[in-house]
C-alpha cells in the first residue's frame, strides 16, 4: 500500500495568538462570563473544533486555504463575546476588532488578513462565498448536541442539532 507523506504546515500566526498573554486573559474572562451559561460555551475547545472542522472541510472540498488562516480565524471568531457580554457590542464585530490587533503583528499577507477578518465577520450567517460558507458550517458542526444537557432548551431547530458524528 502506498502512503502519502504530508508536510506539516506550520501555524506560526495561530500559535502566536494561542500563546499570547492578552489572548489567554480574554479566554479566562470569557470563561468567567459564561460560567452560568447552560447552552454551548464559547471556549478554547469550541475554537479548536471550528479550526479542525474548517480545515477538514477545506481539504474535502478542494479549497486552497492555509491551515494557519483557518485556525487563526477560529481562535478569534468568538473572542469578542467578552465585549458583547459586557458592553452589548455584536461579538462578530468585536472579534474582528480584536483580530485586527493580532493581525497587525502577524506574518500574513494583506489578502490573508482580509480573509481572516471576512471569516470572523461572516461566521454567524451563511457565507457570501464558498470559504465563508465553509467556516459558517464548521462553526455549527462543532457543537455536540447529542450530549448537551440543555438540548431540550436549545433554540436551534431540531434539524440543525448535531445528533450524529460528522466531523
Amino acid at each position: 500500500m502506498d502512503t502519502v507523506k504530508r508536510v506539516e504546515e506550520p501555524m506560526e500566526n495561530a500559535n502566536r495568538i494561542y500563546q499570547d498573554p492578552y489572548y489567554v486573559t480574554l479566554l479566562s474572562r470569557l470563561e468567567e462570563l459564561e460560567k452560568e451559561r447552560v447552552f454551548c460555551k464559547h471556549d478554547l475547545s469550541h475554537f479548536l473544533s471550528v479550526g479542525r472542522i474548517a480545515y477538514i472541510l477545506s481539504l474535502e472540498e478542494g479549497l486552497s486555504v492555509s491551515k494557519d488562516v483557518l485556525y487563526t480565524a477560529a481562535l478569534l471568531h468568538d473572542i469578542g463575546r467578552v465585549e458583547e457580554l459586557t458592553s452589548g457590542i455584536s461579538h462578530d464585530e468585536a472579534s474582528a476588532s480584536i483580530a485586527e490587533k493580532f493581525l497587525a503583528e502577524s506574518t500574513f499577507t494583506d489578502e490573508e488578513k482580509q480573509t481572516v477578518l471576512s471569516l470572523i465577520r461572516g461566521h454567524r450567517n451563511r457565507g457570501e462565498n464558498s470559504l465563508t460558507e465553509l467556516f459558517y458550517r464548521a462553526d455549527k458542526l462543532s457543537r455536540s448536541c447529542a450530549y448537551c444537557p440543555a438540548i431540550d432548551l436549545c433554540h436551534w431547530p431540531e434539524e440543525r442539532k448535531n445528533r450524529t458524528l460528522r466531523y
